[in-house]
């Protein structure tokens, strides 16, 4: 319980220069954390109604048994796609029209999800698919399609993404 109102209020503060539907998702993806894991009918109840809020009418897909890390800024949010096997780090960025999640493998069974270091930024209308591993403090540019591991401190961007930039770590915060 502790932990969750942590998130809630360290989530609120991430969120404080962004819009105030990105502190309600939030609110709402941490309680549906808390709340789904009570007996039917109250979880399956406010699964519906998250469900409904967020994705429906929101038009953010963020599943709430996903795996986020505290601070977690949403800018925008809208056409927001993050498959539930998705696992984000903490004080990560996440933009409009992004999409990270799985892919069909050659044998018809799913890929998994991409794995997102700690204070990972990305940029709006990125796809990120497959079994991949975003490295800590990695920028990803707008429009970007990330299909391969990025590393920790580099700033990649494109179609496919390919690395503009490595960071250096003395200077990264």
């Amino acid at each position: 319980m502790q932990n969750f109102i942590e998130y809630i209020f360290q989530d609120w503060q991430a969120n404080q220069d962004t819009s105030s539907k990105s502190r309600f998702v939030l609110v709402m993806f941490r309680s549906a954390q808390l709340i789904c894991r009570l007996p039917a009918p109250i979880s399956t109840i406010y699964k519906f109604l998250y469900q409904f809020i967020v994705e429906w009418i929101m038009g953010i897909e963020l599943p709430y048994d996903t795996q986020i890390g505290k601070n977690l800024k949403l800018i925008h949010g809208i056409a927001l796609v993050v498959n539930h096997h998705t696992i984000i780090g903490e004080n990560c960025t996440l933009r409009h029209a992004t999409t990270i999640g799985n892919k069909q493998l050659a044998d018809g069974s799913p890929s998994a999800a991409p794995k997102i270091g700690d204070r990972v930024d990305i940029g709006s209308n990125v796809v990120m698919i497959g079994d991949i591993t975003i490295g800590d403090r990695a920028v990803i540019g707008a429009g970007s399609v990330v299909v391969k591991d990025v590393a920790a401190n580099t700033i990649v961007a494109g179609n496919p993404a390919k690395v503009l930039k490595v960071l250096e770590t003395a200077t990264v915060t």
